[in-house]
């Protein structure tokens, strides 16, 4: 197994904004290398930490990593999305505080294996877990023009998106498209010149959009921001870190519409749905990285950091 480090994103403000009890219980939806595990982990006492990842690799890794605090937590092979039965499987009804980090992990991207990467030639894979059984060779040989170019253009905002499906459809006529560097030559063949002198890699934008659709990432996001905060016990808080924009907007909505509670339209004189606020917003505005911490890691770039507690 190759080492698994991922250097964890915006954790001294994940930490504080979760407002950790000894007593409480925690989950971390994207348990990754177990930084910001580790941390929760030594913060208890009677406590229990529920650590979740759909990747068996970041799971065995994080086993590693929280070996002098297993009395106090429980692994669990899933994806985030599936917190309920990750919970019910445990026999937890109410947790304190729920940590999701979205996107794809830093060992993720630099195993040149597991096909993330635009640097390095690999089979066209993109799985975050190896079980699932659609991979980015399914999506990128199989899947029609018109659903290339909308994942293009909705998860990659990519806007040489229709050029860029075409590319692909003409070449896997030929033959099928086998390896990641052969996916970047024809995106790059689809592009005008001035967008390949642009300081952004080429496909950049093109697998970040070919993963999302590979691991059903936004659907993921949408139906654990459903799940998650019901399971929070009063006080319990909610801390996600997304990385892109369309992640960003389901949290930012999400959280908005439980601060808010009643969903009777604005000219109705008294409300009629009783629908009451479940959660009050603790960060009005998302918390970004400090110039350091980018400095010390630059994929840290484009995190938003948005955290409510439950009423």
């Amino acid at each position: 197994m190759k080492e698994f480090h991922h250097v964890s994103v915006l954790l001294e403000e994940c930490i504080q904004g979760l407002n950790i009890r000894p007593d409480g219980i925690y989950v971390d939806g994207t348990l990754g290398g177990a930084g910001h595990s580790s941390q929760i982990a030594a913060r208890l006492t009677t406590g229990r930490l529920v650590g979740i990842d759909r990747d068996p690799v970041a799971l065995a890794a994080a086993k590693q990593r929280l070996e002098p605090y297993l009395d106090r937590v429980s692994l669990v092979h899933a994806n985030f999305c599936q917190l309920n039965q990750a919970l019910d499987g445990l026999g937890i009804a109410g947790v304190d505080g729920i940590l999701l980090d979205l996107g794809v992990s830093s060992p993720q991207l630099d195993d040149g294996e597991r096909g993330f990467s635009y640097m390095v030639d690999a089979p066209l894979d993109m799985r975050m877990n190896s079980e699932d059984t659609q991979d980015a060779h399914f999506i990128v040989n199989h899947w029609p023009y018109e659903e290339l170019k909308r994942i293009l253009y909705d998860y990659g905002e990519e806007r040489y998106a229709p050029q860029i499906a075409a590319a692909i459809c003409r070449r896997r006529e030929e033959k099928p498209i086998e390896t990641t560097l052969e996916l970047v030559d024809i995106i790059r063949s689809a592009m005008p010149p001035a967008a390949l002198r642009e300081k952004q890699h080429p496909a950049k934008r093109s697998f970040q959009a070919i993963r999302i659709a590979v691991n059903d990432e936004l659907n993921s996001v949408a139906k654990v921001m459903e799940a998650a905060i019901p399971r929070l016990n009063p006080g319990g808080r909610l801390a996600v870190i997304t990385f892109h924009s369309l992640e960003d907007r389901i949290v930012k909505n999400a959280m908005a519409a439980a601060a808010k509670g009643c969903t009777c339209p604005p000219n109705f004189p008294v409300c009629v749905c009783g629908k009451k606020p479940q959660v009050k917003l603790i960060t009005r505005k998302p918390i970004v990285s400090t110039d350091a911490e980018l400095e010390r890691n630059p994929r840290a770039r484009s995190a938003k950091l948005r955290i409510c507690e439950k009423l």
